[in-house]
């Protein structure tokens, strides 16, 4: 069995880490562990626990779907947060909704619910996350930091593949592996 999940990977820009690095110093004071840059990325499907033979044929669909999708650009800014304002969870880094990402999220769950990885049914939310929150020490400070962050612009990244990825659990954090690359077809310009 391996835990498996497909995503797009973020090539992040020196704005990007100027945010990030920015966020990650001023809240230092809770204990965070921010996911390590290189391994920042926009899940499309996680599929969990999955037996090795299904492996080919995740692939043969995942194939079928690149080979019918544009290449596209991620509009990524603003920082959020899930949970409420009192009570946050994670905090991430927003991508505007795209017609062309939506499509090919969309595609990606129709094929792979052909192979028996149904949909949980959650709507698709695209975001990165930058850090799970456990337990915050200062509500009003960490509000205060966040703040000039949410209607940041960020930076625009091209998407022109998405990937298979393993991810292997270690008390010191992730480490994915992947598995296999999907190029998209170019864009035509006219």
């Amino acid at each position: 069995m391996k835990r498996l999940f497909v995503a797009i990977k973020i090539e992040p820009d020196e704005r990007f880490l100027q945010i990030y690095n920015q966020l990650n110093s001023s809240l230092k004071y809770e204990s965070f562990r921010f996911v390590e840059i290189d391994k920042l990325h926009l899940t499309l499907r996680f599929l969990g626990e999955t037996p090795e033979v299904k492996i080919i044929e995740i692939e043969k669909v995942l194939s079928e779907v690149a080979d019918k999708a544009n290449a596209f650009s991620l509009n990524i800014n603003r920082i959020g947060i899930f949970g409420s304002s009192y009570n946050p969870r994670v905090l991430w880094v927003g991508i505007d909704k795209d017609d062309t990402l939506s499509l090919l999220h969309k595609n990606i769950e129709k094929k792979l619910s052909k192979i028996g990885f149904y949909s949980d049914r959650q709507n698709f939310v695209p975001h990165l996350t930058l850090t799970r929150i456990k337990q915050l020490k200062d509500l009003k400070l960490f509000q205060k930091i966040i703040a000039p962050y949410k209607e940041t612009e960020i930076m625009i990244q091209p998407v022109t593949s998405f990937s298979l990825y393993e991810s292997i659990l270690k008390p010191q954090g992730p480490t994915y592996i992947r598995l296999n690359r999907f190029l998209l077809k170019k864009q035509i310009s006219v």
